[in-house]
């Protein structure tokens, strides 16, 4: 059975489907794929190229990194071993074509790709916890939006979760009590969303018609005003830090529960410090 050897500065991902797609076209070869990954110095080389040597295999890599590149190629040479280049050469012609030199920084497309799927996972995170839906995990998230409704709970969820962060949201009906699992939750998990009520009122109102005017007192300013003192009084009751959403984009909110929940996880990094 023949040894192919898959060296990359990075996970090999790339190299090893590259290399998969291409062992399609020879379907009666008995091949096995050895991953040399994380590879970031030369005496790393210098072992791998030994160990090729020994087995009679060949190399199949994708170093970003041009020192490596020429390091491996060198040493290959002197041992008489195929070193098949896939990125070498691309990044040769790119730089051409595009007047611009490579950052050559191991591990970025892993690291680009993996930015990307959390994304993805932090966006389906937002959808399946929106609203109170699924509030026995709430542990799970990163940061989670308190407030009556039409505070900018859900714009607000899928902006953050856009960004990155695990993001739930929960809202406060007249007279109910939230769940237990939200009073667990520590410092800095919690926000409570306020707004003016005359505001409040106003875009209630606006619902109101859309729905048909079946809602109610749901937007009367007394009510409105009687809901906003019963969320506050939570928020006061748990010292949730509270964020008002009166007049600001959407941006201006979240840049605002971020730079307070930094600052509260500082302070507690610096208290267990302490301690």
């Amino acid at each position: 059975m023949e040894k192919i050897f898959v060296v990359s500065d990075g996970t090999g991902r790339t190299a090893e489907q590259i290399l998969m797609a291409a062992l399609t076209q020879f379907p009666n070869a008995r091949v096995e794929i050895v991953m040399k990954q994380e590879i970031r110095k030369e005496q790393q080389i210098e072992e791998i190229v030994k160990e090729v040597d020994e087995a009679k295999g060949i190399i199949v890599h994708t170093l970003v990194s041009e020192v490596l590149r020429e390091n491996l190629v060198r040493t290959s040479r002197i041992h008489n071993i195929d070193a098949i280049d896939l990125m070498g050469p691309l990044l040769s012609r790119l730089s051409h074509h595009l007047a611009n030199s490579p950052s050559e920084e191991p591990g970025l497309f892993y690291r680009l790709n993996k930015e990307y799927f959390k994304r993805i996972d932090s966006m389906q995170f937002a959808f399946m916890h929106d609203d109170g839906q699924r509030y026995y995990e709430y542990e799970k998230s990163e940061i989670l939006l308190v407030g009556v409704s039409r505070t900018f709970k859900t714009p607000l969820s899928i902006y953050l979760a856009f960004k990155g962060w695990f993001v739930a949201n929960y809202p406060i009906v007249l007279g109910v009590t939230p769940p237990e699992v939200i009073s667990q939750l520590p410092l800095g998990h919690v926000f409570g969303l306020i707004t003016h009520p005359h505001d409040l009122s106003t875009l209630r109102s606006v619902r109101q018609e859309h729905l048909g005017g079946n809602t109610g007192e749901y937007s009367s300013i007394e009510y409105v005003r009687r809901e906003l003192n019963y969320s506050n009084s939570i928020f006061n009751q748990y010292q949730w830090p509270v964020v008002s959403v009166t007049n600001k984009p959407i941006e201006e909110i979240a840049t605002e529960i971020l730079a307070i929940k930094r600052r509260l996880n500082y302070e507690e990094f610096l208290q267990k410090k302490c301690h």
